[in-house]
């Protein structure tokens, strides 16, 4: 039995397969911005993690006698900003108020104007028709 959209994704009256397609590409297109921010999030915890273990080689260089390095490592390692003027999570707030919300504002904004808010209609549509080719 071939599935049949739901009130919540099915197309809305008026809607047109470009529209459709159209707002399933902006939504597509946010998941991947999801994922990207994911490896953002990555990248913060693991140059935290990094900059922690790189501070315990620090105490352990001078513990060990060799201060030249500790002081070297210290100095031009432990606490450096990222990118100039900021870490990491300075880098994860910037693109979370800028770029992200950005982005996830507009794709609702698309959602809202072509789908009446309805969310994953062009992957319904999918679900259904592979479906119906499937009892062919």
């Amino acid at each position: 039995m071939a599935y049949t959209p739901d009130e919540d994704h099915r197309r809305p009256d008026g809607a047109d397969d470009r529209a459709v397609r159209a707002a399933g590409m902006v939504s597509e297109a946010l998941e991947t911005v999801e994922r990207a921010r994911g490896h953002l999030y990555s990248f913060h915890q693991l140059t935290g993690s990094a900059h922690a273990t790189a501070d315990q080689a620090v105490r352990l260089l001078r513990e060990a006698g060799h201060d030249d390095l500790a002081r070297r490592l210290a100095a031009d390692l432990v606490g450096r900003d990222v990118l100039e003027g900021r870490w990491t999570f300075q880098i994860v707030e910037e693109y979370d108020d800028g770029y992200y919300a950005t982005f996830r504002e507009l794709e609702r904004q698309v959602r809202e104007r072509l789908m009446g808010g309805r969310r994953h209609v062009y992957e319904a549509e999918l679900k259904q028709r592979s479906q119906e080719a499937g009892e062919a």
